[in-house]
């Protein structure tokens, strides 16, 4: 019998390694637009993040969305990601 390895990815907030499905996927498309990808399954390079506001609010701090795709992170992508972590935490 063969067990399945979960994959884990790290989020850029508190740094923890978790389970991909607990994390909020941040993909950058290869034309450069930054999205939520609730799916998991959008072309371009993803980042993570736990759908908790204080990772958000280290990720912001510390600038780490646009290390990881070294572009500007606009606004509205951020508050995106405030009103999904409302919506999972409702």
């Amino acid at each position: 019998m063969r067990v399945r390895k979960i994959p884990q990815r790290q989020c850029l907030g508190c740094r923890e390694m978790k389970n991909k499905k607990d994390l909020i996927r941040v993909v950058r498309s290869p034309e450069g637009a930054v999205n939520l990808d609730f799916k998991g399954k959008m072309p371009g390079r993803g980042a993570y993040v736990c759908p908790q506001p204080e990772c958000l609010k280290k990720v912001r701090k510390s600038r780490a969305l646009e290390r990881a795709f070294s572009v500007q992170i606009p606004d509205e992508v951020y508050g995106l990601l405030e009103d999904q972590m409302r919506e999972e935490n409702g």
